[in-house]
């Protein structure tokens, strides 16, 4: 926003900066909300928009899902608690979901400028007191309060809340196993040995692991095995 101070430079592995907010679900610490869990933090530009209501009953329908990864989702909107009230009952009405899960009212975006998730770029996007509307923002963010995800997408484009999930799935394997996943991994497939991993103990540890290269191993890892077997 013009004449307010750049936010912090957030990065993967930055600590995700913590805030007190009102939400749907009542008032939050949001360190305190994120708790031993993994949270998914997504904003929205405005409610009672097409593509944001899309977005938000797709993810209300996929929360069990994320749940049994001990996953929280947070949503947030540049609104105010009581608009988003009555947006959800047209969320759950359209999508036949029962949203859960809080949403954050961010009517001033100090938290939307907090995270960066507000686009510079795009004059047009503005609401009408010139104060520019959130992106599609993503956070996955771990026990450790660590950001392990930032995803951004143009307000014109909804996003992929299957490819949330399956990312959400990624870094917790990976955390438990020592691997790392190839393009377009689903659990169940294949996946890619730690480069850390050398190989007399790579050897042990994955006995069917596959060498192309020395610097590319992959090893059979059931579904049972991922976190998406919670």
């Amino acid at each position: 926003m013009p004449g307010e101070q750049e936010p912090p430079r957030l990065r993967l592995g930055s600590t995700a900066p913590n805030f007190k907010a009102e939400t749907t679900a009542g008032p939050i610490d949001f360190h305190e909300f994120i708790g031993d869990k993994w949270v998914v933090l997504f904003s929205h530009p405005e409610d009672y928009t097409p593509v944001c209501t899309t977005e938000l009953g797709a993810f209300a329908k996929l929360e069990p899902e994320f749940t049994k990864r001990g996953v929280k989702l947070i949503g947030l909107s540049a609104n105010t608690i009581e608009s988003h009230g009555g947006w959800i009952k047209d969320i759950d009405e359209i999508s036949g979901s029962t949203l859960r899960f809080p949403i954050i009212g961010d009517k001033d975006r100090k938290i939307a400028l907090t995270y960066d998730m507000l686009d510079y770029q795009d004059t047009q996007n503005v609401d009408s007191k010139g104060l520019p509307f959130t992106v599609r923002s993503v956070f996955v963010i771990d026990p450790k309060k660590t950001i392990r995800l930032i995803l951004s997408y143009p307000a014109s484009t909804g996003r992929n809340t299957a490819e949330v999930l399956r990312v959400v799935d990624s870094l917790q394997t990976g955390d438990k196993h020592r691997i790392t996943t190839p393009i377009n991994w689903v659990p169940g497939d294949d996946v890619i040995v730690h480069p850390s991993v050398k190989t007399a103990e790579a050897e042990k540890l994955f006995p069917k692991m596959t060498v192309v290269k020395p610097y590319l191993r992959f090893t059979p890892l059931p579904r049972e095995e991922t976190s998406a077997a919670a």
